[in-house]
């Protein structure tokens, strides 16, 4: 996959794991990398109470940053609580047309 793929895909399980670690506490995290013939998606879960909880303020530029860095790539982001709870899911696509090019 180009260089430009990968330094993206990188730096988005970076900055989730950062912020799972910040926001989630002692909980377990959980990476998990798809590839379909579709896309490549990545998964950054934690089972957290969240950043209300451990007594850190939320609204940095991380989901933000995470988002542009991806629409560079034609990539996509979804992030919010896990359903059914608890815990925050960072969900990152890559088409594979990207990945090819």
């Amino acid at each position: 996959m180009p260089g430009s793929v990968e330094l993206v895909l990188y730096r988005v399980v970076q900055e989730a794991l950062t912020n799972a670690v910040r926001y989630a506490g002692d909980s377990p995290i959980d990476v998990q990398v798809l590839y379909t013939p579709d896309a490549i998606t990545l998964f950054v879960d934690d089972e957290g109470p969240g950043a209300a909880a451990v007594g850190r303020p939320g609204g940095g530029h991380g989901l933000v940053g995470m988002a542009e860095r991806l629409a560079t790539v034609g990539g996509s982001l979804q992030a919010g609580p896990r359903q059914p709870g608890p815990g925050w899911r960072v969900q990152a696509s890559v088409p594979v047309l990207a990945v090819a090019a």
